[in-house]
């Protein structure tokens, strides 16, 4: 179960290069269900994955499965729309207010065709914490009910 919110950046956050980052791309072989493929460029190493989520915005069912290289690159001939480029980087929470110690902010700055786009995610244990949820200053409007925002979409 995927449990998150999404928001706008009002500023980045400072020292963004002394948070751990990873290169992602991409795309999308079905938007109805979602089925994303991605490649994750992350200290030299590469990894691919393949995601199927369920229906809704801020809650619902996720699952993943490893690829090989291969596997991954036949699949990406179903692509369909925008292949996406970011670095996410990843920055700790404390004093969120939600009771859960060990939130990570997941933040995206985009590449190519949406450079100049940057969201941040973050992902909870339960809905309670969800919705107890105070973030940080440097986050802006709260965009987690407005499928404009998924990633899904800005592949279109």
């Amino acid at each position: 179960m995927e449990i998150e919110k999404k928001y706008l950046v009002r500023h980045l956050p400072e020292g963004l290069e002394n948070y751990p980052s990873r290169h992602l791309v991409q795309s999308y072989i079905s938007r109805s269900p979602v089925i994303r493929l991605r490649k994750i460029e992350e200290k030299g190493q590469e990894s691919f994955v393949l995601t199927v989520k369920g229906a809704g915005l801020s809650v619902r069912e996720e699952f993943e499965l490893d690829l090989t290289r291969e596997q991954y690159e036949r699949l990406r001939a179903k692509e369909e729309g925008r292949v996406l480029e970011k670095t996410r980087y990843l920055i700790p929470l404390e004093n969120t207010g939600c009771g859960e110690d060990k939130l990570t902010a997941e933040l995206d700055v985009f590449h190519g065709e949406l450079s100049g786009l940057i969201l941040v995610e973050v992902e909870f244990g339960s809905t309670g914490a969800m919705e107890a949820f105070v973030p940080p200053e440097w986050f802006g409007e709260d965009v987690s009910d407005s499928d404009r925002y998924h990633n899904s979409t800005l592949s279109r």
